[in-house]
């Protein structure tokens, strides 16, 4: 061990017991961060900017609503490719002078970015050496701009950004070998700490609060070298700027002989240790992963090879009968090894709004536990405040894919979601709470398991007894990016998996014959959502009484009105019967829920509208219904609004789904297979909705405690005529045999030609091109055009 190796060991220990000091000394409160997804990676020659995507490049009043949060820091780009991509002689401050400034006036201490899943500017990469020496020439200039800037994370995620662009390929330089994956890490590694000695000559007190995404591996017994491997793996930036990586470290051959780094490399870190000030982790439930050589038990996509074993490497989640290792674990791993402060720098989960509610409160929770046992753990960041762009594809295509974070940018201005409402409650330290934060995340439920369970608890990190044989064989990664969840992979219900359901407040629905209550029930189940599906018998919408008497009894947190007169042309014949569903029943349910405070979610019509427009139809456009359908549900939207401003009034259009076997395009499908002819009407334009996708945004919404009038639906418009031929096409039948009529005037009641819906709060449905791609999937047809 030289010299230099020795003293920084001494200066360290000297430093934890200052560190420890200060630590039981501070205030007992956990602070809340947060962070900006700033992502800028490069796929071959064109590069995935996160910040042109969601628009905060130019939108300096997003700092006024992250302000708003209470969180006391937030992790911000001051990013190498964008500032100086041509050196800091050419550098652009003025974003960045801005934003910083405008950070200052609002208190919030920034922890500067300044490279995030990038490989910087065009003239180099991870494995050019100038790579490290440019960057610490762009920090010194960061500093100098900004000396009062304390906290830094020079280069986001080292480890993680390695293995996607060495080891898998995904990102530029597109290496699949481990020699390009360990070049890439070592001169991140080095880039970090030259990067923070310049910026310590011009700031010593300056931090690296140092980032990485920490998964946990776990395996069958035989598998078990390939997880200790890996698990030793794991640590390995963080061990390189510690100054641990020495000859006795069990990587050190591995790196030498196997992969070829030269000996001289790997002393270099040796000789500059830069420990991190705060020890940043990132931790996603998908992170933990199991490997298992028993490939007929997982589809082909998830095999692979080390060069020695072929194995299945899957979401430990997905297997793992004891769920997930869980942040508590992982914290007091990070504390065991290093005995460093520690932040949790990323919570994120991409999921419906009550499944996020529920990831960020159990991490608060587990920060608040580990704390209590004596682990200097400083705060925990809520991630994504603007969400994030195509990450499901691990940010190697363009194809919109947009996950909501604190804020969903699918409205004209970034729109706080019910994850806002949690921050600031938490950072206040006041209790957060909400009827479904007592429902376990799916990643502890039952239906989480989509393959064959196993023990995962049994010997360290293997699913049962490990071997305790660290190979050094030519082992290599693979691929095997997360699938997203679907919904159709949880059919169990829910409510059985908790201890005590009775305790639990409700979700009621009406409706319990109809396609949409039965859909609500559905994506309850799926979701872990408590709920009563309702028929008319045991709720009567439009009797009080029977209304006053539900809700006294089950106590629900909110009612979704997913019950009506439905029958258009009937409803000319029938007026009265028609209203008392339509109008009066939802003006009742308004009324009761004012008095017992209970949220109301119900749904109004496209047929409000009397298709004189020819662009589509926002909220605010006047109602000129033509028929009493149309009529009834024009009534029921002013009363229900009057009598509970804070009612949730959705108007939607003409849906299609995969669960009822009379939809339109199922039935135009099934008419087309036999052979016959199907007529559809060519000339009324209406916006086609699919059930599945405007269930979960009206349940989102009305977790996130919106109200007032919403337009849903699939964005695109199309004739009945044209979308049963546009699903003939993609079935691969013949769209000849769809017979276009007009509209038969014969019909009871008259329709709107043109009763096509968009959104002025927000387009929050994708296309119905992509609707209809997942109706194939979900009814498991061949999608073949």
């Amino acid at each position: 061990m030289t010299k230099a190796s020795l003293d920084w060991q001494i200066g360290i220990k000297n430093s934890e017991l200052i560190q420890d000091s200060k630590f039981k000394n501070q205030k007992s409160k956990l602070e809340m961060w947060a962070g900006l997804e700033c992502t800028v990676n490069r796929v071959g020659d064109r590069y995935f900017n996160q910040m042109e995507r969601n628009g905060h490049g130019t939108r300096l009043d997003d700092l006024n609503l992250f302000a708003e949060l209470g969180v006391t820091a937030i992790r911000y780009p001051v990013l190498w490719e964008l500032t100086a991509p041509e050196g800091p002689d050419k550098a652009d401050w003025s974003w960045a002078d801005e934003r910083l400034g405008r950070l200052q006036e609002l208190g919030i201490t920034p922890i500067v970015g300044l490279v995030h899943h990038g490989s910087g500017p065009r003239h180099t990469s991870l494995i050019d050496p100038s790579f490290a020496t440019g960057l610490a020439e762009f920090a010194h200039a960061v500093a100098e701009r900004y000396p009062w800037v304390e906290n830094y994370t020079p280069v986001n995620e080292p480890l993680t950004t390695a293995r996607f662009s060495g080891l898998y390929g995904h990102w530029y330089p597109h290496g699949r070998d481990a020699l390009t994956f360990i070049q890439a890490l070592l001169t991140q590694c080095r880039a970090v700490i030259l990067s923070m000695q310049a910026i310590r000559q011009i700031n010593p007190a300056a931090k690296l609060v140092q980032t990485e995404d920490l998964c946990k591996v776990f395996s069958t017994p035989k598998m078990a070298y390939q997880a200790e491997f890996e698990n030793e793996r794991r640590w390995l930036s963080f061990d390189l700027l510690c100054g641990r990586l020495n000859q006795a470290h069990p990587l050190w051959s591995y790196l030498r002989k196997v992969v070829g780094i030269d000996e001289a490399d790997l002393e270099w870190f040796l000789e500059n240790p830069c420990p991190p000030d705060i020890m940043g982790i990132n931790h996603y439930l998908t992170s933990d992963r199991f490997l298992d050589e028993r490939l007929d038990r997982y589809p082909s996509w998830t095999h692979g090879s080390n060069g020695r074993d072929q194995y299945a490497d899957v979401e430990a989640v997905r297997v793992c009968t004891e769920g997930i290792a869980g942040p508590r674990t992982l914290i007091k791993e990070v504390w065991e090894r290093y005995e460093i402060a520690i932040a949790v720098t990323e919570v994120h989960h991409g999921c419906t709004r009550e499944e996020q509610l529920r990831w960020l409160k159990e991490v608060w929770d587990a920060a608040n536990t580990v704390r209590s046992e004596g682990i200097d753990l400083r705060a925990i960041t809520a991630w994504s405040l603007l969400g994030s762009y195509d990450w499901n594809s691990l940010v190697t295509r363009d194809e919109g894919h947009y996950e909501p974070g604190v804020f969903d940018l699918r409205s004209p201005h970034p729109r706080p979601t019910a994850i806002a409402r949690m921050i600031r409650d938490l950072a206040k330290g006041e209790t957060c709470e909400h009827p479904l934060l007592d429902v376990p995340g799916w990643w502890w439920r039952s239906q989480r398991l989509l393959y064959p369970p196993v023990s995962c608890n049994s010997g360290l990190g293997t699913g049962e007894e490990g071997s305790g044989y660290l190979g050094l064989g030519t082992w290599e990664d693979k691929n095997t990016s997360s699938s997203p969840i679907s919904n159709s992979q949880f059919r169990e219900n829910p409510q059985s998996k908790i201890q005590n359901p009775q305790s639990l407040r409700p979700l009621l629905i009406s409706g319990a014959t109809g396609t949409l209550g039965n859909a609500f029930a559905r994506l309850c189940d799926l979701r872990g959502i408590p709920y009563h599906l309702l028929t008319r018998r045991e709720m009567d919408i439009a009797n009080p009484a029977s209304v006053d008497s539900v809700l006294t009894e089950l106590k629900p947190w909110a009612i979704v009105n997913a019950a009506g007169y439905v029958r258009v042309d009937d409803a000319e014949l029938e007026p009265d019967a028609c209203r008392r569903e339509n109008a009066d029943g939802p003006a009742v349910l308004a009324e009761r829920c004012a008095r017992h405070g209970v949220q109301l979610l119900t749904f109004s019509s496209d047929l409000v509208f009397d298709g004189v427009s020819t662009s589509p139809y926002v909220e605010s456009d006047a109602v000129t219904p033509l028929n009493v359908y149309g009529r009834s549900k024009a009534e029921a939207e002013v009363r229900v609004l009057q009598a509970l401003p804070s009612a949730l009034v959705i108007r939607t259009s003409a849906f299609f789904g995969p669960w009822d076997e009379y939809n339109f395009i199922t039935v135009a499908l099934r008419t087309l297979s036999a052979g016959k002819p199907f007529v559809a009407v060519e000339d009324e334009v209406i916006s086609p909705t699919y059930i599945p996708d405007l269930v979960n945004t009206s349940l989102d919404l009305l977790i996130d405690g919106e109200y007032g009038l919403w337009h849903i639906a699939n964005s695109g418009e199309s004739s009945w005529a044209d979308l049963a031929r546009f699903a003939a096409r993609c079935a691969r039948l013949d769209a000849k045999q769809v017979e276009a009529r007009p509209m038969q005037v014969q019909l009871l009641a008259p329709r709107p030609k043109y009763s096509v819906l968009t959104s002025e709060r927000g387009v929050l449905l994708p296309s119905l091109e992509n609707a209809i791609a997942r109706y194939f999937q979900e009814c498991k047809l061949p999608l073949l055009a």
